[in-house]
């Protein structure tokens, strides 16, 4: 039996982003449970409708990606207590044109992190009711963690063992939640 497949989306386009080194820690923990491709959203031009005609090469690139994954892993930060603006482009490029949304029918799991006391909790919320919205089936619970101490190293390695442990169980609720709708 082929595994399913996940895409990690990172949220943020900075090259020395916290999320990106959490997804390389998270992308370890999934193992070989799961086949793992990084999609990629910094690339993408912002959402105009005036480009439907005739899309970008990296937007039909992206939309493809996102439409051949069998589950999606959202690592995000928290811009102004909202999902960043990269990814929201992201979003809304694959959502359309009416139809076509790409997102429709996926399960997801969403996590993040940031300097703050309350990590990325608020930017989740809203990036569930918008996943919501599109048709995605959002996996419960919750992991936001704040970046204090400094939990993964610059190469996706835990510093902390009780965040490995927590976000450890979270990858496993995920991964079950996946092979369930891959069945």
């Amino acid at each position: 039996m082929t595994r399913p497949t996940v895409g990690i989306i990172v949220g943020s386009n900075r090259r020395e982003s916290l999320n990106r080194r959490l997804a390389l820690a998270l992308a370890k923990l999934i193992g070989d449970r799961l086949a793992v491709t990084w999609i990629r959203i910094d690339d993408l031009p912002m959402y105009n409708g005036d480009l439907e005609g005739a899309r970008p090469d990296v937007v039909g690139r992206f939309t493809a990606e996102v439409a051949k994954v069998d589950a999606l892993l959202v690592v995000t930060p928290e811009h102004n207590r909202s999902l960043p603006a990269v990814l929201k482009n992201a979003i809304d490029w694959g959502s359309k044109p009416a139809g076509h949304n790409v997102w429709q029918g996926k399960v997801a799991a969403i996590t993040g992190t940031s300097p703050g006391a309350i990590g990325t909790a608020v930017g989740q919320q809203h990036l569930r009711q918008v996943l919501g919205i599109l048709g995605v089936l959002v996996m419960g619970g919750e992991a936001y963690l704040s970046f204090k101490p400094e939990p993964v190293d610059h190469e996706g390695n835990f510093l902390v063992d009780s965040t490995r442990d927590f976000l450890g169980r979270y990858i496993d609720q995920f991964v079950a939640l996946v092979l369930r709708f891959a069945d």
